[in-house]
């Protein structure tokens, strides 16, 4: 059936529809607050009816019907295979291996996708301090792929973060064999201009696709990193579909989608 695209929509709403574009059916995916869990959500509602959603709270393979306001919201809990807690979670599933992909963000994304919620500047006297984990350090460590949802701008994506809470590529190829860390890695970081992923040998990135109406300079211009955009398209667009059961039944109170 050909894809009927919709004209109107908002760069949040573009940004679910990418990362819900990421989830393939089947899959088990740890989702967070905001846009993680709206993709996953969408993404349950359109091409991947069996994806199984985990919370960090410790929920698991949840069908949900409203939109929780955080992963701890009761409703999270409707038709859960699992109503455990956090411990559970991360032992039984994230660190036995079954988390599929795992969603991320942060306050700095360098260019081997290594992510900082900790400090800005020297660790002992920073600029500023962040919350730090909560989580995500597990989750880039141990699930097979992660998603990264970030704000793009230059001093977001510095050459190289001020310290690594959650490991990317590390270094380069074999950053996370040295690490001990053998499965996972970031496959692609959803901002708010594009889509950067990384080359399969070299683990460098590159502009995969840059969101309608953003011009391919901008985005060298707001990365603090070199970023190949030899292969760089448009960012497919939402479809009618998507964009109706975003706006009608994931987020009908417009609480994330602006």
């Amino acid at each position: 059936m050909e894809k009927k695209y919709t004209k109107e929509y908002t760069l949040t709403e573009l940004m679910a529809v990418a990362a819900a574009r990421e989830i393939q059916d089947k899959e088990i995916v740890f989702v967070g607050t905001g846009l993680p869990m709206i993709g996953a959500m969408l993404a349950q509602y359109t091409h991947a009816p069996k994806l199984v959603i985990i919370f960090q709270a410790g929920t698991a393979d949840s069908r949900l019907a409203h939109l929780p306001m955080s992963v701890g919201d009761a409703r999270v809990m409707r038709h859960a295979s699992t109503a455990a807690g956090l411990f559970e979670i991360f032992a039984t599933v994230l660190q036995a291996g079954h988390v599929d992909v795992g969603f991320l963000s942060g306050a700095q994304i360098d260019k081997f996708g290594n992510i900082n919620a900790t400090s800005i500047g020297d660790y002992n006297h920073p600029t500023v301090r962040f919350t730090g984990s909560g989580g995500s350090g597990d989750i880039a460590c141990l699930a097979k792929r992660t998603v990264i949802i970030a704000r793009h701008e230059k001093r977001r994506f510095p050459e190289r973060v001020d310290y690594i809470t959650s490991p990317g590529w590390i270094d380069g190829p074999d950053g996370r064999e040295k690490a001990g860390l053998n499965c996972g890695g970031p496959s692609a970081i959803v901002t708010t201009m594009g889509i950067l992923r990384f080359e399969d040998k070299t683990k460098k990135p590159y502009l995969a696709s840059y969101h309608p109406g953003v011009k391919i300079q901008s985005v060298k211009e707001n990365t603090g990193f070199e970023l190949d955009t030899s292969k760089a398209v448009e960012t497919e667009k939402p479809t009618e579909e998507e964009i109706h059961i975003l706006q009608n039944i994931v987020d009908p109170e417009r609480i994330f989608i602006e």
